[in-house]
């Protein structure tokens, strides 16, 4: 059996030094994805010198995953640096040279990059059949039209009607439907494929916003989510560069790997077994013994902190909170954690010897015709599949090969996930046959596959406002304990970071950078005085 100890740290050790009336206090920084490396890096350039990172997996980087296959890297989580002006995600990326590999189509078109620049989407049936791409454009406008309503309830303050149940999806199902329903130019082939479209372009949004359904999206709250403007950027030698530059000033010392923490005892809630494991080690220093906060980690490691700056994911706070934190979190919090919603967007790559595509071709979208008056996107386990809303077409092919990247979303994700390569590889190229009319597409070569939902560290993609919840959960979530009536006069033992607890940015890479400097910059301003 293992037995558990105290970490006490060596009084020779520079980085440890001063433990008397002015020590440096002890900073432990749990996760090292964006957010805990941003935190960590802007401490340890402020002047803070006792910092470690914990981090469950083996490797850095979070829901950043590079993967190179051949000569091309491939995103199986953040892909895209959404907006420029003020994006320190984008700043990073250009200060080292990182985004000069790209096409003027990736720099300067304001929308999702990986798509060619002149290529168009083609909508197809799953009778093999392609929408005409006049009525494409009708229903695209239609469509943007109304999600620009969406964004007015919480922008302008506008009132919700019961109808709508607060719910994006919702709302935007029936008032698309309603106006395709009462066009006087439209013959009613035309209309039923554009009420099946709206399905499809709301299995995109889902996919986008990562929730199962837009029916779970707060449409008050939809508004606040806030876009940086400028065009969107991939970096072509992979996201994980902004990883590698944020770690790069960080002594390899700081950061553990594959050091899951079991449980935070705060507000000096240390368990018996602590206390009596600290009575009987004698090389612990008696500051120690009184610390504010112990990290309990999965070896049976009791790390003593004065802060802790939790990163994990809202998916992981969802599953674990009860048992992660000593004692249990308060009920405000509690409850942020339980309102606010995550779930899973999956990507599926498929590489194919020869394209079947045509050239002009940037992305195949997935219409079926019988979901026309379909109200739910929950589909039967065995029918998982039809909750893949597209195939990208990764551009340019001379940097990528001839590959598509498909979306899923939701419990259907979780489904795909528990698959193997080969149900995943022969489901889609069924689809991909049945809805291009070809029944003659190849197999892929090669797949690749994310699995965000199922992973244990991660357990979904990002997070989004469900219906029920608002950005004063946001705010809450990311309120440090234990509580106190003023910021100033906090004492700051867990504090939180990361995506989901940024009220405007959340979901974004650049949400989770800025939430690790917010915590740091607390903690900075806590101890100018020693740190001048």
């Amino acid at each position: 059996m293992q037995s558990c100890e105290i970490s006490a740290d060596s009084t020779d050790d520079p980085l440890s030094s001063g433990l008397r009336r002015k020590r440096q206090p002890r900073i432990v920084v749990i996760g090292a994805g964006l957010a805990g490396l941003s935190a960590a890096k802007a401490l340890l350039e402020s002047g803070f010198t006792d910092v470690t990172v914990l981090e469950a997996t083996d490797r850095i980087g979070g829901r950043v995953q590079s993967v190179k296959l051949g000569h091309a890297t491939f995103e199986l989580g953040a892909t895209w640096i959404h907006g420029s002006h003020g994006n320190p995600v984008y700043h990073l990326a250009e200060d080292n040279g990182l985004l000069e590999e790209t096409t003027d189509g990736e720099r300067s078109v304001g929308r999702i990059s990986l798509y060619s620049k002149n290529g168009v989407a083609y909508h197809l049936t799953n009778n093999g059949q392609r929408i005409p791409k006049d009525v494409v454009e009708e229903f695209s406008d239609l469509y943007n039209e109304v999600y620009n309503l969406t964004q007015e309830f919480f922008q302008r303050g506008k009132p919700v009607n019961a109808e709508s149940q607060n719910s994006v999806g919702v709302f935007t199902r029936d008032v698309v439907r309603k106006r395709v329903k009462a066009d006087p130019d439209d013959t009613e082939a035309v209309k039923r494929l554009k009420l099946a479209m709206i399905q499809q372009y709301l299995k995109v949004e889902s996919c986008e916003s990562s929730s199962h359904s837009m029916d779970e999206v707060s449409l008050s709250e939809f508004g606040e989510w806030t876009e940086i403007p400028g065009a969107h950027h991939i970096i072509p030698c992979g996201f994980i560069k902004i990883v590698e530059i944020l770690a790069r000033s960080i002594p390899e010392s700081v950061i553990q790997l594959r050091k899951p923490v079991k449980c935070i005892h705060w507000n000096q809630s240390v368990s018996k077994e602590i206390e009596r494991v600290a009575d009987h080690n004698s090389d612990l220093p008696e500051e120690d013994k009184g610390s504010d906060v112990f990290v309990e980690c999965e070896d049976c490691e009791f790390i003593p902190a004065d802060h802790v700056i939790v990163t994990v994911s809202l998916g992981v706070l969802k599953k674990r909170h009860e048992s992660l934190f000593h004692p249990r979190l308060p009920e405000e919090k509690v409850m942020a954690i339980e309102k606010l919603g995550i779930n899973t967007t999956d990507k599926i790559f498929l590489e194919f010897e020869e394209p079947f595509w045509s050239s002009e071709c940037n992305s195949i979208q997935f219409v079926w015709e019988d979901e026309a008056e379909s109200e739910s996107l929950t589909y039967p386990e065995e029918l998982w599949y039809k909750k893949i809303c597209s195939f990208d077409v990764l551009y340019p092919p001379e940097r990528y090969g001839h590959v598509l990247s498909g979306w899923i979303c939701g419990e259907e994700a979780l489904i795909m996930e528990k698959c193997d390569d080969e149900t995943v590889a022969e489901t889609c190229t069924e689809m991909l046959r049945k809805f291009t009319g070809n029944p003659n597409i190849p197999k892929p070569r090669r797949i690749l596959r994310s699995s965000w939902g199922s992973n244990p560290h991660f357990r979904g993609s990002y997070s989004y406002t469900q219906v029920g919840s608002s950005g004063a959960d946001v705010e809450k979530l990311a309120k440090p304990l234990p509580y106190a009536e003023s910021s100033k006069t906090a004492p700051m033992q867990v504090m939180f970071s990361g995506e989901a607890t940024h009220r405007k940015y959340y979901s974004t890479t650049h949400g989770a950078v800025l939430s690790g400097q917010r915590e740091a910059a607390h903690l900075i301003e806590m101890y100018q005085d020693l740190l001048q």
